[in-house]
């Protein structure tokens, strides 16, 4: 089967799910028996990053066809900018384990699970969320929990020293950077601004824009 190829610069491509692809996210668990997201609306990036020393490493990631091409540019922006991403492998290489793939400092996009309790396919699920170096860009947030108790919840529980914002420390995101810029630019909502939660590492196109897509492939 032909496959569409976008982008044209050396080490910069956006292509179909290739058959061993495909088989290498089954048996990585990104792409599970029960996945609703149909292979047809993937695609398959590679691009060019720097880590924070300048080192230059070929990324990969899996997104839906709706922002690939616009991830293509954005992240051949951050490489021409020396913008540091760590490391940029699919989430199959970790078994698709969320906690150990963060505590690498992974920046990932496509992973497919529900919502919590729900029949709901997450925006990783989807393809529709990336998230830039996870360790140093923690999720956090405070659960009230029905006996009226609290629990902190800290993804991964290794960010924790780096969610003081106050400080500085590599490949730390913040508001108004390169790389929050160039998602606004695209349309994408940085988990910075949530108002319930943080999610320094995380970036997602509109609920009103996810909202289509949601109902055609919950379970």
């Amino acid at each position: 089967m032909k496959r569409k190829l976008s982008g044209s610069r050396e080490g910069f491509s956006v292509r179909g799910i290739s058959d061993d692809l495909f088989d290498r996210m089954k048996s990585g668990k990104t792409y599970k028996d029960d996945c609703t997201v149909p292979r047809e609306d993937l695609r398959y990036l590679t691009v060019l990053h720097r880590d924070k020393d300048g080192n230059i490493h070929q990324g990969e990631m899996v997104a839906h066809r709706l922002i690939a091409d616009d991830l293509l540019e954005i992240f051949e922006k951050l490489y021409d900018a020396g913008y540091p991403i760590e490391r940029m492998v699919l989430p199959d290489n970790y078994l698709a384990d969320d906690e150990l793939m963060m505590r690498d400092n992974n920046s990932s996009c496509f992973n497919f699970r529900l919502i919590s309790h729900t029949n709901i396919v997450s925006k990783h699920g989807l393809g529709m969320a990336v998230d830039i170096n996870a360790l140093y860009n923690p999720y956090h947030k405070i659960v009230t929990n029905g006996d009226g108790t609290r629990t902190e919840v800290i993804e991964p529980a290794t960010g924790r020293p780096y969610l003081d914002r106050t400080k500085d420390f590599d490949y730390k995101i913040e508001k108004g950077d390169l790389c929050c810029t160039l998602f606004a630019e695209k349309g994408f909502i940085w988990g910075g601004d949530f108002p319930d939660r943080v999610d320094y590492q995380h970036f997602e196109l509109p609920p009103e824009i996810i909202g289509r897509y949601t109902a055609l492939y919950s379970k």
